[in-house]
C-alpha cells in the first residue's frame, strides 16, 4: 500500500487527543471512522471538534463555511469492529494503560484488513513489548502533540519488527496532511520531546521545592531566554553557537562523555567559529552566523511582543 492509497481513517479514542486528531484528517478529506465506548463522548468530541475547526477558520487555516463537509467525512461508531472495516490506516489514541492497548490492539488485528497500518499514539509506552498481533511489521508509533489540529510535530517510533514500508507510508501520509514527521531509528522511552520536557519538568521541581524562586519567575525566564532562542536555533543546533570544545569540557565537568560531540571536535568542527559543527554552515563567516541569528531573534521578539506571549496565557 501506498501512502496515497490510504483513503479510510480509523481513530480509536475521542478524547483530548483522538477528536482532535479525528479533525486533521478530516480536513484534509479523509473519511474518519472515530470509535469510542460511550456515544456521549463521541458527540462531546464532535462539539470539540466543530468549536476547534472555528478557531482554525478564524485563523485563515480553514474556509469557515467548510465545517459541515469536513463533519460530513466523520462518521461516529461504539464498536470497534464495526468501524475498521475497509480501514487502511487506525491510529489509537486510548488512555495510557498497556492492558487497554493489548486490548485494542488484539482486537483490531482480528478485525482490520491485512493491508491496514496500525498505530498507536502513545507518549511513552514501549506498546512492542505487549502488543500481540499476527503481523507485527505493520505496528508502530505515531505520536501527535496536543493540540494536534495544531501542532505540526508527529514522532514515528517503529519497533524492532516494524517494517521499512509501514513507516515510509506512514512518515509520506502525515506529510501529506500537513504534518512534519520525525522519524527515530528505535523506542526510546519519551521519546524526543517528551525526554526533554521531562527533564525540564525536573529541574522545575527542583527549583520550586528549593524555595529560592517563585512560578512566575521561572516563566519569565524561559521565555525571555530560551523561549526565543529554540523556536530559531533548536536545542542541538544552539550546541553549535556555544561552541563544541566548549560543550564537551561541560559534559566532562558533568562526568560525561559524548562520543558524537567528541569526534566533531576532533574533526575540528568546533560549530559557527569554524563553519562546521553539528550542521555544516557551508563555508560562510563566523559574523554572518551570528549575524542571521540575530536577525531572527530580533524579528521573533518583536513578534511575540506584538502577540503578548510573553505574558500568561
Amino acid at each position: 500500500m501506498r501512502s496515497e492509497d490510504i483513503g479510510k481513517v480509523v481513530v480509536v479514542g475521542a478524547g483530548v487527543m483522538g477528536h482532535s486528531i479525528a479533525l486533521v484528517l478530516a480536513c484534509r478529506g479523509r473519511e474518519v471512522a472515530l470509535v469510542d465506548v460511550e456515544r456521549e463522548r463521541l458527540d462531546r468530541a464532535l462539539r470539540l471538534m466543530e468549536s476547534a475547526y472555528s478557531v482554525l477558520a478564524e485563523a485563515g487555516r480553514e474556509d469557515p463555511g467548510g465545517w459541515e463537509a469536513v463533519r460530513g467525512r466523520v462518521l461516529t461508531f461504539t464498536l470497534l469492529e464495526e468501524a475498521a472495516e475497509d480501514c487502511d490506516l487506525v491510529i489509537e489514541a486510548v488512555p495510557e494503560v498497556p492492558e487497554v492497548k493489548k486490548e485494542v490492539f488484539a482486537r483490531l488485528d482480528l478485525c482490520c484488513p491485512p493491508h491496514a497500518v496500525l498505530t498507536s499514539n502513545t507518549s511513552g509506552l514501549d506498546i512492542f513489548e505487549f502488543v500481540e498481533v499476527k503481523d507485527p511489521s505493520r505496528v508502530l508509533i505515531a505520536h501527535w502533540f496536543n493540540p494536534p489540529h495544531v501542532i505540526p510535530l508527529v514522532e514515528v517510533v517503529p519497533g524492532p519488527e516494524t517494517s521499512r514500508k509501514a513507516v515510509s507510508v506512514v512518515r509520506d501520509f502525515l506529510e501529506k496532511i500537513g504534518k512534519v514527521p520525525v522519524v527515530l531509528k528505535g523506542f526510546t522511552r519519551a521519546f524526543i520531546v517528551n525526554k526533554i520536557q521531562n527533564m525540564m519538568g525536573l529541574a522545575v521541581f527542583e527549583l520550586l521545592s528549593s524555595g529560592l524562586v517563585d512560578p512566575e519567575d521561572i516563566d519569565r525566564a524561559v521565555k525571555y531566554s530560551i523561549g526565543i532562542r529554540m523556536p530559531v536555533i533548536g536545542v542541538a543546533q544552539s550546541l553549535d553557537f556555544t561552541g563544541l570544545d566548549l560543550v564537551a569540557e561541560i559534559a566532562g565537568s558533568y562526568g560525561l562523555s559524548v562520543p558524537f560531540i567528541r569526534d566533531l571536535v576532533e574533526r575540528g568542527r568546533l560549530g559557527v567559529k569554524t563553519s562546521a559543527g553539528i550542521y555544516d554552515y557551508g563555508g560562510r563567516s563566523e559574523t554572518e552566523i551570528l549575524a542571521k541569528r540575530d536577525r531572527l531573534f530580533l524579528a521573533l521578539m518583536d513578534r511575540m511582543r506584538e502577540l503578548g506571549t510573553f505574558e500568561p496565557v
